[in-house]
């Protein structure tokens, strides 16, 4: 039996939490794992948690619930018997607007950053913490408004929050609103991304400086993926992404990250 089914199964008791999904419909969780151990595992911890839980044991099985499936959050391994996880992450990043946790054993860096090139919310190695696996899925779902409060969640008055622009950033959550209170999505690499970028606002930050941030090595594919982040977070964040004013791009040097694009104007006296 897998190591990973027989932790989940020691620790789901331990660490089962409170209900909250119960209220109204149950968010639908689509667990894409070939190894049927780990599937019934999830499926009950999920289940004891305020979920309901799909086991599937590949890609065929969620193509199987049609092109508009009724699922709130697909959790995918990243290794699949006979197919690649990444595969089908693609297919959904492409085609659905389903959030997507991924979750592998191999423990190589490179996996992390190709499943957040594929579009990844957010990733987890096994085995894992099942307590450490339900947060990680209610803060995904949280970043997309699934099962919240029509207009969106409110931002309590002690939680760490900053602004830049329009929008608010609020940290204890790992949550992004625009100027109408509406959750912006962002997967867990563009969130690690913004938040290196408000921690020094107005400095330039060079690339290496940004791969050390982010705790990834300086190889040429992981220098690749900070380009690619930079793109999907400018898609998010600018009003015209070719034209960025908050994360600007500063050749030969590296990246600066413009907190009030209207008083670096005034300052410059232009």
């Amino acid at each position: 039996m897998c190591n990973t089914g027989h932790k989940i199964r020691g620790l789901k008791k331990r660490f089962t939490m409170n209900r909250e999904n119960t209220i109204g419909k149950l968010a639908k969780i689509a667990i894409i794992d070939d190894d049927p151990d780990v599937r019934l595992a999830l499926e009950s911890l999920l289940q004891e948690n305020g979920f309901e839980a799909l086991p599937m044991q590949g890609s065929r099985d969620f193509f199987a619930l049609g092109d508009h499936p009724d699922v709130d959050l697909a959790l995918i391994d990243l290794r699949l018997n006979g197919e690649s996880g990444l595969t089908l992450a693609i297919h959904i990043r492409e085609h659905l607007d389903l959030p997507i946790v991924m979750l592998t054993g191999v423990g190589d860096e490179v996996d992390k950053i190709v499943g957040l090139e594929a579009g990844a919310d957010d990733y987890l190695m096994k085995p894992f913490n099942p307590r450490e696996l339900l947060a990680r899925i209610r803060a995904v779902l949280r970043r997309y408004g699934k099962g919240q409060p029509n207009g969106g969640p409110s931002v309590p008055a002690d939680h760490d929050t900053i602004r830049f622009g329009d929008k608010l950033l609020d940290r204890t959550r790992r949550e992004l609103f625009d100027h109408n209170g509406v959750e912006i999505p962002l997967t867990n690499g563009e969130y690690r991304l913004l938040e290196v970028f408000l921690s020094k606002p107005d400095e330039i930050i060079p690339r290496e400086e940004l791969l050390e941030q982010l705790g990834s090595d300086l190889s040429q594919y992981v220098d690749r993926t900070i380009d690619v982040l930079i793109l999907r977070l400018r898609r998010k964040i600018e009003a015209v992404p070719s034209k960025p004013v908050h994360l600007q791009t500063r050749r030969g040097l590296g990246y600066i990250f413009v907190r009030d694009p209207q008083g670096a104007l005034r300052n410059s006296g232009t």
